[in-house]
């Protein structure tokens, strides 16, 4: 009689754990197969759960089966009937090890198969990205904790009441956007799809998320239902829906309530966590119809359509002047409109900016927790004539800390990060906004510019590509792929492109100033005089010969901009760098104090202190000069740390080796500036005063005389006769 063994060693006699081991490889094979059919048969979540539970619960069955009966030459028998000497046991062990080993060879195959074969033989378009590997990568990695909300239909018989369908969906959105560990699609992009009933797996790896809120609205009388539906991007399965039928003074709590059961959903199934309650701010029912389609209006950035948005941002104030939200947009609306490059409106900018902290004080006294608010400010204290960099940054800070997913602060906080020097960061906060909502207008162009920044434009003209199938004919798009091209050297395209991006949006003002750039570059002098932006006109004025003009243009640019950069470059390119002196001592006692004033926009060079240094080394002042070139110094090395490298960077680093008398390194960088397209005036030493020292260097003459020649090639395409030094 065999000695008794103790329960672990028979539960391994019975081979119950080789039951165990093999039981749980055939049910994984079972599952992957059978989740790949469900999928092609469009099957709903339930009959995968279903399955999951039956094998689930086959398990104790499976080792109970192994422990009591046993496989023997005469068939299978209970193991309490079975002798010990004649037991087989061994041999089935060895039976099911090999059964093991085959079933893991399968699945292993399978694997393989799946991951290399199948997956790695999926296309990739090119407007996808620049590497298609890194862009297979992102997509198989879509965060489940994602979201995009599509814009709700419109049922309702009033088309007039799009907006209010829009209006339910960005509000939800937003609700969303403030949960911390879910990463929400931008509005702008998710609003892209509105009308064109894309596939909703070809919106999820185009927005990179993997989930998608959709719905209707039909609203008649004081009546609305609102449907919403949750489906999951990769198999399409709807993991909730529901349906509200409310009475309109109760439009917020359906928001809340939507935004919290797709929470609730999210929660349950994605993250981790107690289950958060949504809440709406309240307003009275015509207020919040009014403040909707002034957002909506803000949204598309032209002077008309905030215009059209700070109207009615006051109507729906009168209706309710308690509503915090409709201040916020107001005081952004105000800070949009001022005069000056980059803005949209004509209102003074010490009355815009003076109205604008009205609205936003406002908001903040209502509500402190506002990120719309916060937002605001953050936009203000850069529009400040000496901006406030460092309380515009604790600001958009506190609106991402309340809502993340503000594209809009995000935006502005890439403006000063841009602004401080900090060009890699920048560059990093920009990247993500173009990968959370690459659709947002001003996003696009501050993208393109990064890429252009750092010398890629490859990388920009993808981006565009990725994204104009999307948007076709759009202004923006045409605008950036302008600025890619005159970045470039390919300036006779980069105008046609302007030019036509000007057609389709006489009001965009980034457009015309981009339109005016690309006249500069081609030389056309006297179409910038009469319809050029911002500072442009006054060079013009000066090349054209119109010089009295141009130094009044430039002294009111310095008052109304609060901004001597310009000013100090049309003096010293006029010959009166004594003027740059007086002008600065009258209003700086030092560097120091002109430093805090005017921190260098750095993504392309010190010029403001190049001219400084420049002023002082005509005048006389050794001291000063040094200062001044130590500064430049300081930015150019902290720039090139960073990676920055483009035409104009390359050109005021050329100007700042001219001053400090290191020759072949100016030659070196302006070779390499001409080389990659540069264009300046017909003498570069006009555009750029510190080169006078290189005039009648034959090497010089060289690179003068290769920049001509282009500049000549690319005005020829353009029907425009040459040009000579």
């Amino acid at each position: 009689m065999s000695p008794k063994l103790g329960f672990i060693e028979e539960l391994k006699r019975r081979n119950v754990f080789r039951v165990g081991i093999a039981y749980a490889v055939v049910s994984w094979l079972i599952i992957q197969v059978v989740g790949v059919a469900l999928d092609s048969f469009g099957s709903p979540p339930w009959v995968m759960k279903t399955i999951l539970v039956v094998l689930a619960a086959g398990l104790p069955f499976a080792l109970i089966f192994a422990w009591a009966f046993e496989l023997t030459p005469e068939g299978l028998k209970k193991e309490k009937d079975v002798d010990r000497t004649q037991s087989i046991t061994h041999v089935t062990g060895r039976k099911l090890d090999f059964t093991i080993i085959g079933i893991l060879v399968v699945a292993l195959g399978y694997f393989a198969y799946d991951k290399f074969v199948l997956k790695g033989s999926e296309p990739f378009s090119s407007a996808e990205g620049v590497a298609a590997e890194g862009e297979a990568g992102k997509r198989a990695l879509t965060p489940l904790k994602s979201i995009a909300v599509l814009p709700f239909v419109n049922m309702s018989s009033d088309p007039e009441q799009e907006f209010f369908s829009d209006g339910i969906s960005e509000e939800i959105l937003n609700s969303l956007s403030k949960v911390k560990e879910l990463q929400v699609a931008g509005r702008t992009s998710s609003f892209a799809f509105k009308g064109k009933n894309q596939d909703l797996r070809l919106i999820g790896e185009t927005l990179g998320v993997g989930n998608i809120l959709e719905g209707s609205v039909r609203k008649s009388g004081d009546t609305v239902r609102i449907t919403a539906q949750l489906i999951r991007v990769d198999n399409g399965f709807h993991l909730w829906s529901e349906t509200y039928d409310r009475k309109l003074d109760n439009v917020f709590a359906i928001q809340d309530e939507i935004a919290t059961a797709i929470l609730k959903e999210l929660k349950a199934t994605l993250l981790a966590g107690e289950d958060t309650a949504v809440k709406a701010v309240r307003t009275d029912t015509k207020a919040y119809d009014l403040y909707l389609l002034a957002k909506q209006r803000l949204y598309e950035r032209t002077g008309p359509t905030i215009e059209s948005a700070a109207e009615l941002l006051d109507r729906a104030i009168a209706i309710d002047p308690e509503y915090a939200p409709a201040y916020a947009q107001r005081g952004i609306a105000a800070l949009l409109l001022s005069k000056g490059s980059g803005t949209y409106g004509d209102i003074p900018r010490e009355q815009a900016l003076t109205q604008g902290k009205l609205y936003l004080d406002k908001a903040l006294q209502l509500d402190p927790e506002l990120a719309e608010a916060w937002a605001g400010m953050g936009l203000y204290y850069t529009n400040l004539p000496k901006s406030d960099l460092a309380k515009g940054t604790e600001a958009l800070q506190k609106a991402l800390a309340i809502n993340p997913g503000m594209i809009d602060a995000s935006n502005w906080l890439h403006n000063i990060l841009e602004a401080s020097g900090k060009v890699s960061e920048a560059n990093a906060l920009v990247m993500d906004m173009i990968q959370r909502d690459p659709l947002y207008r001003p996003g696009i162009r501050n993208g393109v510019e990064s890429f252009v920044l750092f010398g890629q434009q490859d990388q920009a003209l993808a981006y565009l590509e990725r994204i104009r199938p999307l948007i076709p004919n759009d202004a923006v798009i045409q605008s950036s792929e302008a600025a890619i091209r005159l970045s470039l050297g390919q300036t006779a395209e980069g105008v046609k492109l302007i030019e036509s991006a000007v057609a389709l949006q006489p009001t965009n003002s980034v457009a015309r100033l981009t339109r005016s750039f690309a006249w500069m570059d081609t030389h056309q002098y006297e179409r910038v005089a009469a319809e050029g932006e911002a500072w442009m006109p006054i060079f013009a004025l000066k090349y054209l010969g119109r010089t009295e003009e141009a130094s009044m243009l430039a002294f009111k640019w310095a008052e109304e901009q609060a901004d001597p950069g310009i000013l100090f470059s049309f003096l010293n390119n006029s010959g009166r760098s004594d003027e740059v002196v007086a002008y600065l001592e009258e209003r700086w006692p030092d560097l120091d104090a002109l430093r805090k004033d005017f921190p260098p926009y750095s993504g392309l060079g010190d010029f403001l202190m190049l001219d400084v240094a420049l002023a002082y080394s005509r005048t006389g002042n050794q001291q000063r000069f040094d200062d001044a070139m130590q500064r430049v110094k300081g930015v150019h090395d902290g720039l090139k740390a960073q990676g920055v490298s483009n035409t104009v960077f390359w050109m005021s680093e050329a100007a700042y080796q001219a001053l400090a008398g290191n020759l072949d390194s100016c030659l070196e960088y302006l070779d390499r500036a001409v080389k990659a397209g540069a264009v300046t005036a017909t003498r570069m030493a006009t555009d750029y005063p510190m080169l006078a020292p290189l005039e009648g260097d034959p090497r010089f003459e060289a690179i003068q005389a290769r920049m001509i020649e282009h500049l000549n090639s690319e005005r020829q395409k353009l029907g425009l006769e040459p040009v000579s030094t």
